[in-house]
């Protein structure tokens, strides 16, 4: 028997790799405890789609289970042994507003829990690929300092800079900024799986995601920019633009595309590798825009205002460079833009209502 063990399965990237790797392997096994619904109420709960995978998917095997409990963690890990094949490490604290409430929460979730996953995986699956799923804010505040420009609707940056035909690639700093406490958990967590991979000779990969985005995500206030903008658009609800006069630039890859990433990484993975991962120039957008998007999908206006307090460490102006991951895998593209995204997320969004 071939496995696949992805935690955080009733979110949004790890229910999209339960629905890509269903046919691949003859075993899906998804961990996932609904911490989402703890970290931001009913409005970010997975309960709805932890079912729909049941449902759906025969081969899937839902594991109520906290990734930060060893014993049980343990036990799962020696029930399946040497079937599994694939980790997919989706589950997280993912908010960086959220972190500073609580620290310890954050961190032995985002840190702790990725350290006991790799560890059971070094014991018991050694020969398994291991696949993080890690963050731009990695990066902290650098990406800040960079030379940008203000136009009418978004910041840019200079056209004479390296980064302006492709975005921000590996090499950048993790170093010397401002990360949030999120940030700074899931840099030990990015370090610790690149550790694992060059240290102990496992075949692990780190994907560093821009917004990581789809149809499935449980968007709430405090995470999930596209979903939640689209949830608020649908409803009328009023939402709040947190500074850089809404013209902050985030890139966007659906969590399909990501997780096909995923797969290529598999079929031919490295040892304690890094990319960078998000829509990147195929699939980007301000605030301003993506609310000018949002209205055209909906044809009401939306209920927004501003704020000048912009959140602690967050980026002006963000596009993924994933010329090495493509470089890497030639085969890889993108399947969804930006239109494609908003629009699946507003029939999801519809069709749960």
């Amino acid at each position: 028997m071939k496995a696949v063990l992805i935690t955080g399965a009733a979110g949004l990237i790890g229910s999209e790799a339960v629905a890509f790797f269903a046919d691949k392997f003859d075993t899906v096994i998804g961990v996932d405890n609904n911490l989402r619904k703890y970290f931001f109420g009913e409005a970010g709960s997975v309960e709805w789609n932890q079912a729909r995978l049941k449902e759906k998917y025969p081969n899937y095997k839902h594991v109520n289970l906290d990734i930060r409990d060893q014993q049980a963690l343990e036990e799962l890990y020696k029930e399946y042994g040497t079937d599994i094949d694939l980790i997919v490490h989706t589950a997280a604290q993912p908010s960086h507003d959220w972190a500073a409430k609580e620290p310890f929460t954050d961190f032995t979730v985002n840190a702790n829990g990725t350290l006991n996953l790799l560890e059971y995986t070094r014991q018991y699956a050694p020969e398994a690929v291991f696949i993080f799923t890690s963050t731009n804010k990695v990066y902290g505040d650098t990406p800040n300092y960079l030379p940008l420009i203000e136009l009418e609707k978004r910041w840019e940056i200079v056209e004479t800079h390296p980064y302006f035909d492709h975005g921000i690639d590996e090499n950048m700093s993790i170093d010397h900024s401002k990360h949030s406490l999120f940030g700074a958990s899931k840099v030990a967590a990015d370090v610790l799986v690149q550790e694992y991979g060059k240290y102990f000779g496992m075949k692990t990969g780190v994907f560093r995601g821009g917004c990581l985005t789809g149809p499935n995500h449980s968007g709430a206030k405090l995470h999930g920019f596209l979903s939640y903008l689209m949830k608020c658009a649908v409803s009328g609800d009023h939402y709040t633009i947190f500074g850089y006069k809404g013209k902050q630039v985030r890139d966007n890859i659906h969590a399909h595309d990501l997780v096909n990433m995923f797969w290529h990484f598999y079929q031919n993975p490295r040892q304690g590798e890094v990319y960078n991962a998000g829509g990147g120039r195929h699939s980007n957008c301000s605030m301003m825009e993506a609310i000018e998007i949002c209205e055209g999908v909906t044809g009401k206006k939306m209920n927004y205002s501003y704020s000048d307090d912009n959140r602690i460490g967050d980026h002006i102006w963000y596009v993924s460079d994933l010329t090495k991951f493509k470089n890497h895998y030639p085969d890889w593209h993108w399947k969804y833009n930006l239109e494609d995204i908003l629009n699946q997320i507003h029939t999801g969004i519809t069709v749960r209502v």
